[in-house]
């Protein structure tokens, strides 16, 4: 069942038996690489994390590694879950976006849309991005881009994403320090605010605001904030996930007061997940109440108390939130006549 986290239920009811396109963004930061700071895929190997989670979700292999990748608790990539929808009620389209990528994913037999853009880096030395110059490329590509579908789920796969998406917002002047959700259940606060601190010290005399964004934000975040103001409502966007998809959000509220221009909501909404919006750690409803925009936000109340799977289990239990567009994924399900026991049980499938 699908349930408002802030807005209209009306809204997202009129994509019913509606068809989409479902496109993942996937970018690298080198945030990821610090040690425990994030349990977003496999130890030493996360950069790898959006690369498999594309793969498995546009063919239903992964081909950069032997097996499906998963926390070091033993927590399967929420790409099980939109891949499962897939194929009991599938997306029209399925299309991947190259942000900043240090392995692509492998095979010709899916759409993926390259920007020439490199990963960045560690936000507590400096993230190095050339921040106009990604929101430029989001403003263009959003007002070329054309969806083939009644509307567009837009997902992401950024592991540190939250730690990259928390500094921003701080940045930007929002009171967010403890709104933003994790990988983890229990939050390494010390590794996080560390790495967020010394990213904060870095842009204490920055004035201009894409300096500041180039300095500890990630490719995916002012990306898709320009992607959504250069589609400028010609076609309806499912930002699909969690707190990082909220800073989305306040990335592109920020640039547009900055620039003077004004943000036409009335065709974007976001959906997330059941674990994302009841996390006693983080407040995405908060987040989006700092807008200067209305905004329309969902979560699907879908868990897996209908499974025995100790792995799936974890979810419940807050291993894991959200991710490759999970939140959105289950909304199209609900929107599609898709019943928890099938969606279980499709999951399933996959760790058989």
């Amino acid at each position: 069942m699908i349930q408002t986290i802030i807005g209209n239920l009306k809204y997202i009811q009129e994509f019913k038996d509606k068809k989409a396109t479902f496109m993942l963004a996937m970018s690298n930061t080198a945030t990821a690489d610090i040690a425990g700071i994030t349990q977003a895929g496999i130890p030493k190997m996360i950069h790898l994390t959006p690369t498999l989670d594309a793969e498995f979700l546009a063919t239903g292999e992964v081909r950069s590694l032997p097996n499906i990748a998963e926390t070091p608790k033993g927590v399967p990539t929420p790409a099980l879950i939109t891949r499962a929808i897939h194929l009991l009620h599938s997306y029209s389209h399925i299309e991947l976006l190259d942000l900043g990528l240090k392995v692509k994913p492998k095979g010709n037999d899916f759409t993926i849309h390259h920007l020439d853009i490199a990963p960045s880096q560690n936000i507590a030395n400096g993230a190095n991005i050339d921040a106009k110059d990604i929101f430029d490329k989001g403003v263009e590509f959003g007002k070329s881009y054309k969806c083939k579908d009644d509307y567009l789920i837009l997902g992401e796969s950024v592991p540190s994403g939250t730690t990259t998406a928390t500094a921003t917002a701080l940045a930007l002047g929002y009171d967010a320090k403890t709104l933003f959700s994790s990988s983890f259940k229990n939050v390494p606060n010390n590794i996080r605010e560390e790495t967020i601190s010394k990213a904060l010290k870095k842009v204490e005399d920055k004035k201009d605001l894409f300096d500041i964004l180039g300095s500890l934000s990630d490719n995916m975040l002012i990306f898709n904030a320009g992607f959504i103001l250069g589609v400028n409502g010609r076609f309806p966007i499912i930002l699909a996930g969690g707190t990082q998809m909220a800073c989305v959000l306040l990335v592109a509220n920020s640039i547009s007061r900055y620039m003077g221009a004004k943000v036409d909501s009335s065709h974007i909404a976001l959906a997330t997940t059941k674990w994302v919006a009841k996390d006693k750690h983080s407040n995405i409803k908060a987040l989006l109440e700092m807008l200067d925009f209305p905004i329309n936000a969902y979560y699907d109340d879908f868990d897996f108390s209908l499974s025995k799977h100790p792995a799936l289990k974890l979810y419940d239990e807050g291993e894991a939130k959200e991710g490759v567009g999970a939140g959105g994924a289950l909304v199209y399900g609900d929107l599609n006549g898709l019943s928890k026991n099938e969606i279980t049980h499709k999951v399933e499938s996959f760790l058989v």
